[in-house]
């Protein structure tokens, strides 16, 4: 039995409620996270492997624990290079330096604003070092999401960097297939909308967008949305947004046109009953293509642009939008066939590397790939959130008694330590 520990917040069956999801923040800031932890899970789930998740607290496990419990440890990262997180990806390091298992790294990316700047000295720069040596004392190569990232890092003085993308996109295997329901966007189709509420260029897209499609959806991702859906709270003033959904009077709060998964199956089926995706939101994107679903992604840093320059995902730079942006004019625009005709080699590479790094998959010969399939058919999800019906004494009530437990929890945790 092949012992594999790999970083996420939780298994993928396991079904944890909104409001538990929103207390332990096991989206980890933003659901699109599950997408590619819970994606990895299942391409290493093969026959005669048993996968643990080190719940993002590796550092808590020890170095010692993992050593000697657990064959390999996997590592799916997002934009992990970057100044907020530099904390984390430090002590992710030292809990590396110390093991004697292999390390794998399943695309991980660097986070720019706009674009890479050669030769810049960024904050970070020696927190990427150690945990690049790091990790190449324990791999033969990184695995990063784009070109971008790469030259980063060879800037660094890396050479063992192989660019894989993002584990999501592998869901099928080296099937992609994705097309247009019909020829133009209808008035009436069923539209999803990304939204990062931290780039106030989409707020006059979203507003020019509700005005024109009455189906119009948020897919709300980040952690503020959730408290916002679940209780009403939020961290904006009033007035702030400019037409972001920050505040339930905005229509589609208002309205009841948002929705919140707290897991990535859930949310893949939704995408499969949608017509078009568009936004800012690169895991947003993802999903829909993943269903079938035609998507279209403004990218608003280089974090985005370079994992959709790999996947050939219809893009265009936000900075090259215009604020009243017709998602009509997005849908015909997207054009899937360089990301149908390129997908079976940028498999081809991800399963190469991760054969390299001696991890099996499930798409080798002899395994089955629907048997994690089966297996989450049998776990029922909570449904997704939408804004609560209740008024507000009854929200806080309910507030209240998410607190008490939260309390609860705490004191007999401290009992048990004591």
């Amino acid at each position: 039995m092949t012992k594999i520990l790999i970083r996420g917040t939780k298994s993928p069956f396991e079904a944890i409620s909104a409001e538990r999801m929103l207390r332990d923040n096991l989206i980890a800031n933003n659901s699109g996270n599950l997408l590619f932890l819970e994606i990895a899970w299942k391409i290493l789930s093969t026959k005669g492997t048993e996968i643990s998740p080190d719940r993002l607290s590796a550092h808590r496990i020890g170095a010692d624990r993992i050593n000697e419990r657990y064959d390999h440890y996997v590592i799916p990262l997002a934009n992990a290079f970057r100044r907020s997180y530099m904390d984390s990806l430090i002590r992710l390091t030292r809990v590396i330096e110390r093991l004697t298992i292999p390390v794998t790294v399943l695309g991980v990316g660097v986070q720019f604003a706009r674009s890479h700047e050669p030769g810049a000295v960024r904050p970070f720069d020696d927190a990427v070092k150690a945990f690049a040596r790091a990790v190449l004392d324990r791999s033969p190569s990184i695995g990063v999401r784009g070109e971008t990232t790469q030259t980063y890092l060879r800037e660094l003085g890396f050479r063992d960097v192989e660019v894989i993308g993002c584990p999501s996109m592998f869901l099928h295997g080296e099937r992609m297939e994705v097309t247009k329901p019909t020829p133009v966007l209808e008035r009436d189709a069923r539209i999803g909308m990304g939204i990062t509420p931290t780039v106030p260029a989409m707020g006059p897209i979203v507003m020019s967008n509700v005005g024109r499609y009455p189906n119009l959806e948020y897919l709300a991702q980040d952690i503020d949305a959730l408290r916002l859906l679940l209780w009403g709270e939020t961290a904006a003033e009033p007035g702030d947004g400019n037409g972001l959904p920050l505040h339930l009077s905005h229509p589609l709060l208002r309205d009841d046109k948002s929705v919140f998964f707290v897991d990535p199956w859930p949310w893949l089926d939704h995408m499969r009953e949608t017509d078009f995706v568009f936004g800012s939101r690169i895991h947003g994107s993802i999903a829909a293509v993943l269903s079938g679903t035609p998507s279209y992604l403004l990218a608003h840093d280089a974090r985005t642009l370079e994992l959709a320059r790999y996947f050939d995902l219809p893009h265009r730079a936000m900075a090259d939008t215009p604020s009243d942006v017709d998602a009509g004019a997005l849908y015909a625009e997207a054009d899937f066939g360089p990301l149908m005709a390129g997908h079976p080699e940028r498999f081809r590479r991800f399963t190469g590397y991760l054969e390299q790094h001696g991890l099996r998959h499930v798409f080798q010969p002899g395994e089955d790939t629907t048997a994690f399939d089966a297996r989450l058919a049998g776990v029922r999800f909570p449904p997704p959130v939408r804004v609560s019906p209740v008024t507000p004494v009854r929200r806080t009530r309910r507030r209240a008694w998410d607190l008490a437990g939260q309390l609860r929890g705490a004191a007999k945790q401290g009992l048990r330590r004591a």
